[in-house]
């Protein structure tokens, strides 16, 4: 067969339906927390040595490998791909999954040898789905990866990892339709910065408004999309950011299970039942948030990562819907 797919933490599902002689799954979320940096990207994908540690090298979340893959596991990611005739890439429109195309492509961009092999798989729908409601794999159309998707996608990743947000805002008035799905995505992450009237992004806002249409548990907030509508984090980014809204010094949130204070952050069993127990109200400050006469912002401490800027209250680049510095 002598086929590589690579995909994201969705695609674990390929592993099951024998395309491929080994699916790699990208499992680092880049739409969270501080981006892994070049010097750690560069060691996940180099030849596995005393520098790697559990699950930080590119082949430690493979679950099976055939035929002699098995034996070239610890090699480097761009040495393991030479004997492949053809490379897939499969990512979804999730900005999670298009973030890490746009990685790749800015990787592969430097081996022209292998990006020669490279095919890009069009992935219009939840790829976790592909068992269930997705199209059969081989429905799913395959083009060839050209040089300007190279370019495309390693000027986005750049412009993402950058210090500031005006890069990626910058995008949005040059031609992305090399990559169909980027420039949605560009969007969906640039209004998750704060909002110039209400310092939330979109998905703080949207829970804040269904809070005050009397939807009082985690379930609508967290996993009905169509309700929520917006896509950027996962459930437990989410509940982080819930976290923000209803554990701070002005909460806008109340009836958050007080346990939340004091688990850890990476405790996501005692976390999830905490949550589950939580009955979720608006403050008089929500309320006044909700219709934008409050900043939550001039209230409460920001921290957190969008790309490469870290946005602190002296540092918070806003969306408007157009970019605004601090």
């Amino acid at each position: 067969m002598k086929r590589l797919i690579l995909t994201s933490s969705s695609g674990y599902g390929l592993m099951r339906m024998d395309l491929a002689e080994a699916v790699i799954p990208f499992t680092t979320r880049l739409v969270w927390g501080r981006l892994p940096s070049p010097d750690d990207l560069a060691t996940y994908v180099a030849a596995r040595s005393e520098q790697h540690g559990p699950g930080s090298h590119w082949s430690d979340f493979v679950g099976e490998f055939r035929n002699d893959s098995e034996a070239r596991k610890d090699l480097a990611l761009v040495d393991f791909c030479k004997p492949y005739k053809t490379i897939e890439l499969w990512f979804d429109p999730e900005p999670d999954d298009q973030l890490k195309l746009i990685l790749l492509l800015d990787f592969f961009r430097s081996y022209p040898e292998t990006a020669a092999k490279l095919k890009l798989r069009i992935v219009d729908f939840d790829l976790i789905m592909m068992d269930h409601e997705g199209p059969a794999a081989q429905h799913v159309r395959k083009v060839d990866v050209t040089g300007a998707m190279l370019e495309t996608g390693s000027m986005s990743w750049q412009a993402y990892r950058a210090p500031t947000s005006e890069p990626c805002f910058h995008l949005l008035g040059k031609d992305l339709s090399a990559l169909p799905m980027l420039r949605r995505t560009l969007i969906d992450l640039l209004e998750e910065l704060p909002s110039a009237s209400t310092g939330l992004g979109a998905t703080e806002m949207r829970m804040l408004e269904l809070i005050s249409r009397g939807y009082a548990n985690i379930n609508p907030l967290f996993h009905l999309r169509k309700l929520r509508q917006t896509r950027v984090f996962n459930e437990w980014e989410r509940g982080y950011l819930l976290d923000g809204l209803g554990l701070g010094p002005t909460p806008a949130v109340a009836g958050l299970d007080e346990e939340l204070r004091t688990i850890r952050r990476d405790n996501l069993r005692d976390r999830h039942t905490a949550l589950l127990r939580s009955r979720l109200s608006l403050t008089k400050f929500g309320k006044a948030v909700v219709a934008h006469k409050e900043d939550f912002s001039r209230h409460n401490p920001i921290d957190r990562w969008w790309g490469g800027t870290h946005l602190t209250n002296d540092n918070l680049w806003r969306w408007n819907p157009r970019l605004v510095a601090p």
